[in-house]
């Protein structure tokens, strides 16, 4: 598990690199706007509505003595539960909206990569409404799952001493899907639906460190959640080419990097 976690997170060596050499700017034009305008609304939505629920939960504190300071306390936890159940929303919501953009980049990387590889894996013709569908099909699978983890997973991280494991535990939960749907921008083309969450499943580790650098992007102000995406698709069609050929147990030459 932890060598594939590190594949995963030094999967996005060059990937400044390869974007640039194949010209994928263009395709992500799109998807960096989608990604920004979301991110900004919900990091206005934790900051404006914070003050709301930190004056919900202070009807809890019957108590004169204190109330500012639980009030307070209660604001801050409030905007920390938007932005936590914000960026749940956030990549699911992006990355659906995004796959009919990232098919196209990640199906240019294969061509650049592994050339010999179209007629030797197997291959799936699909429509940019098709590529949507999936899309939203795998969004709402994967955020079902997270949400039903990930919920009381937040409420234990209030808990002294112990909370410190249950929020890494959380935060693991979310790299792992954030990688998920990166990784298949690729399975689209190759796999069903079924056999595309399989496939993640038996390579949940490098799931898990593509997701961690797309969650860790995501804390760097403004600039994060607008070149997220292009260095996590670009990171992810690689590593998963990579691990689609050794189970198809092809002798392709590696590309130089």
């Amino acid at each position: 598990m932890f060598i594939n976690i590190l594949k995963g997170l030094t999967s996005y060596q060059d990937s400044l690199k390869l974007i640039n050499e194949l010209k994928l700017w263009k395709f992500f034009l799109v998807p960096m706007a989608i990604s920004f305008l979301f991110g900004t609304v919900i990091f206005f939505a934790a900051y404006g509505l914070s003050e709301y629920l930190g004056r919900f939960f202070a009807k809890a504190w019957i108590w004169e003595w204190g109330k500012e300071t639980f009030t307070n306390i209660a604001t801050g936890l409030g905007g920390l539960v938007i932005l936590f159940l914000g960026f749940i929303l956030y990549k699911h919501v992006v990355m659906a909206l995004s796959a009919p953009f990232m098919s196209p980049v990640s199906e240019r990387i294969e061509e650049h990569l592994y050339p010999q590889a179209r007629n030797q894996v197997p291959y799936r013709d699909t429509t940019n409404m098709e590529q949507l569908w999936r899309g939203l099909r795998i969004t709402l699978r994967n955020i079902t799952y997270e949400l039903t983890l990930t919920i009381p997973l937040l409420l234990l991280s209030f808990i002294p001493v112990a909370g410190i494991f249950f929020t890494i535990l959380a935060f693991v939960i979310q790299a792992y899907y954030a990688g998920f749907g990166n990784i298949d921008y690729t399975l689209e083309r190759h796999l069903k639906y079924k056999d595309s969450i399989h496939f993640v499943k038996r390579h949940r580790g490098i799931a898990i460190g593509i997701g961690i650098v797309f969650m860790g992007m995501l804390f760097i102000p403004v600039i994060g959640v607008i070149l997220v995406l292009p260095f996590s698709v670009t990171a992810a069609s690689r590593v998963t080419l990579e691990e689609m050929i050794k189970e198809e147990n092809l002798n392709l030459p590696h590309p130089d990097r």
